[in-house]
């Protein structure tokens, strides 16, 4: 089985990575589907079905349940395990799902490094925040903001954020191995902070975050 990793975190939490190598069939012959998930599964097209079953499958593994829970999504359109007081995030990037999950709010992202993001930092990064990227790894640097910010969203997990009005990054300097930094969403009279952690995994940058938990490794 493809599994990348399964960890444990500290002080409650879990994160695992899925290669996706299988086909849809895979999937569907051991998650036996909710009526709910297979009427959501048919709004789905192409690459973005295996993504959305690995996605459930690793829950599932994760999970540890002898019998699996469905999968759906809230009013806000954010994922939750049925009968589980846990919050969960699910994120997708071609090749790999992962997922976390805590009975904090927690939030995960996995991109592909993809020079492109130069064209859209302007849309999501503040003015503090370009100033301190590293121009040997400006592009790296740029997907942890980015990740980050995602990560923050998901745990929020109300939608109607703007990035860069919304979602704040403390500057960071960029780490070659684990690295760490803070975030924290600010609207009207609500506030979430988050500690960050960030890894590349090939050519792919996760960020993953819990809420007030001071570390996670």
């Amino acid at each position: 089985m493809p599994l990348l990793f399964h960890r444990h975190l500290n002080p409650e939490g879990e994160l695992g990575i899925w290669r996706i190598t299988e086909d849809e069939n895979f999937f569907l012959e051991r998650l036996n589907l909710f009526p709910k998930e297979e009427s959501a599964l048919k709004t789905i097209k192409g690459h973005r079905r295996l993504e959305w079953l690995a996605g459930r499958w690793l829950l599932h593994l994760m999970s540890g349940r002898a019998d699996r829970g469905a999968c759906l999504k809230d009013e806000f359109g954010k994922p939750y395990l049925e009968n589980s007081f846990y919050e969960i995030s699910i994120s997708h990037s071609r090749e790999f799902t992962s997922v976390m999950a805590s009975p904090r709010l927690v939030g995960v992202d996995i991109q592909k490094l993809v020079g492109k993001i130069e064209r859209i930092a302007h849309k999501f990064m503040r003015l503090v925040e370009m100033e301190c990227l590293d121009e040997k790894y400006r592009i790296e640097h740029l997907h942890v903001f980015w990740g980050a910010k995602e990560a923050l969203y998901k745990a929020y997990g109300r939608k109607q954020l703007d990035f860069r009005k919304h979602i704040f990054i403390e500057p960071f300097s960029y780490d070659l191995e684990i690295g760490k930094c803070k975030g924290f969403v600010e609207k009207d009279n609500y506030r979430l902070e988050c500690d960050l952690f960030y890894e590349q995994i090939e050519d792919y940058i996760l960020v993953y975050g819990m809420e007030g938990i001071g570390d996670v490794r």
